[in-house]
Order: C-alpha cells, then sequence, then structure tokens
C-alpha cells in the first residue's frame, strides 16, 4: 500500500515532468520546426533513457525510498514522457494521408526508445 508521502510525491514529480515536457518539446519545436514530431520523439527517447539508469540506479543499486522512486519513476518520467501524445500525432498524421510520416514516426519511436531504456541501464551497469 503506497503511504499518503508516496502519492504527494507521485503528483509532485508528475507536475514537474509535465512541465518539464512542456518546456523541453516547445524548444525543439522551436529548433526543428512542426514538419516532424520532434519534440514529442526527444522526450520520449531522453526519458526512456532516463528510466533505464532509474531501473538500475534507483532499483538495483542505490537504496533510495519508495517515494523517491516513485517521485522519479512513475510522477516525473510518467509525466515527462508522452505516448498520449505521440500516439495522437501519428493519428494526425494517418487522418491527413501522410502514412509514410506515421510509419516513421512509429518505427523511429518505437525503436529509439526501446535503445534509450537498453543504453541506460547499460550505463548505470557502470558505476
Amino acid at each position: 500500500m503506497m503511504s499518503a508521502w508516496g502519492w504527494i510525491a507521485i503528483a509532485m514529480g508528475g507536475a514537474l515532468g509535465a512541465m518539464s515536457r512542456f518546456a523541453m518539446s516547445h524548444h525543439v519545436y522551436q529548433w526543428f520546426g512542426r514538419d516532424f514530431a520532434w519534440g514529442t520523439l526527444s522526450v520520449n527517447v531522453i526519458g526512456s533513457f532516463i528510466m533505464g539508469l532509474s531501473a538500475v540506479l534507483l532499483v538495483d543499486k542505490i537504496a533510495v525510498s519508495t517515494e523517491w522512486r516513485a517521485f522519479i519513476m512513475v510522477g516525473f518520467l510518467g509525466a515527462f514522457t508522452t505516448f498520449s501524445t505521440f500516439s495522437y500525432e501519428t493519428m494526425q498524421y494517418i487522418e491527413i494521408g501522410e502514412l509514410n510520416k506515421a510509419v516513421l514516426n512509429i518505427g523511429v519511436s518505437v525503436i529509439t526508445c526501446l535503445v534509450a531504456v537498453w543504453l541506460g541501464m547499460l550505463a548505470a551497469k557502470q558505476f
């Protein structure tokens, strides 16, 4: 059973993750434009890498409390990564007939995020 502090940690992490996602996506779209879902892709890849690091460091290597793990892995990273936005943007590509962009977004997002989690786990195992 999650303690009251655990729920508060998730809520605080979620708020920070959502604000970070918006800020990062906004800046990435300013740099690269909106011709492709670069902002969403960037937060998903970086969030996946951090999830891989956290899965090893916070669970296997460093003794942190359940509340800290919940803050980072459930709250912050749960709000920082944007699978729902990824799905919506992909559907928008499909609806306007940009099937090549939809398939590219699916393939690049899934593959690079899986690779990012794996790299994060490898990096954390070096500590």
